[in-house]
């Protein structure tokens, strides 16, 4: 005999459901930040090798997958402004995967939830 009360299937089916979704929520935020995390690095890599080059020197940049001839002093100042955009826009998701890992958290205690993993 089973020392813990039975569950409504119902009940049971709702709350897998509930908790599925959640983790489908957290992995694609995961896969968002893994990918701007990329993004900003290839950013800094490319303002590290065009920050000690002569401003006037030619350099390309795709626009709008259009290949762009322009100086460096042209691309430089848009590029930090881009990868300063990129950290708080990584910063924002990773406060919400903290508060939906946290609401995940809550969630389970309040439904007396265990994973167990196969």
């Amino acid at each position: 005999m089973s020392s813990q009360p039975q569950i409504n299937p119902k009940k049971q089916q709702e709350l897998q459901l509930q908790y599925t979704n959640f983790k489908n929520t957290l992995q694609q935020l995961a896969q968002k930040i893994g990918d701007l995390e990329q993004e900003a690095e290839e950013h800094k890599l490319v303002i590290e090798t065009l920050d000690p080059l002569p401003k006037e020197r030619k350099c390309f940049r795709m626009v709008n997958g259009v290949l762009v001839e322009r100086t460096v002093q042209d691309v430089l100042p848009s590029l930090k402004t881009n990868s300063d955009g990129l950290k708080q826009v990584l910063e924002e998701m990773l406060k919400q995967y903290k508060s939906k890992q946290g609401e995940l958290d809550s969630w389970k205690k309040k439904n007396n939830i265990q994973v167990v993993q196969p």
